[in-house]
C-alpha cells in the first residue's frame, strides 16, 4: 500500500518561511508527476506547483518567485520551500503523486494535509 506523509506545517509570522517535505512509502515501482495543493476555509482546493520527474515546475501565479518546490526521486520525497509568506497564503497544504505500483498499476496519491498559518 502506498502512502503519502506529509510534515513541516505551522505557524509563522507575514514574511517569514517553511519547508514542507511529503515521503512517499511503500510498493512504489515508480513516481511521475508531483504536486502540492492548498485549500483555505471556504475555498476550493488549488494547484500551488507541480514538478515531473525530470524536475520540471510549474507554479501558480500567486506564489511564484516566493515558493520553491524540489524533489529527491531516490528518497521519494518532494518539498515545497514557502518564502515571504503572506496572510493569505494560510491555507492545509496537500501533497500529491502519480505513483505506479508496478508497471502498469498506476494511481493518484495524496497526503494527509499540513496546516500553514501565516500570522501575527
Amino acid at each position: 500500500q502506498v502512502q503519502l506523509v506529509e510534515s513541516g506545517g505551522g505557524l509563522v509570522q507575514p514574511g517569514g518561511s517553511l519547508r514542507l517535505s511529503c515521503a512517499a512509502s511503500g510498493s512504489i515501482f515508480s513516481i511521475n508527476a508531483m504536486a502540492w495543493y492548498r485549500q483555505a476555509p471556504g475555498n476550493q482546493r488549488e494547484l500551488v506547483a507541480t514538478i515531473s520527474r525530470g524536475h520540471s515546475t510549474n507554479y501558480a501565479d500567486s506564489v511564484k518567485g516566493r515558493f520553491t518546490i524540489s524533489r529527491d526521486n531516490v528518497q521519494d520525497t518532494v518539498y515545497l520551500q514557502m518564502t515571504s509568506l503572506k496572510p493569505e497564503d494560510t491555507a492545509v497544504y496537500y501533497c500529491y503523486a502519480e505513483i505506479y505500483s508496478g508497471p502498469s498499476a498506476y494511481g493518484d496519491y495524496w497526503g494527509q494535509g499540513a496546516q500553514v498559518t501565516v500570522s501575527s
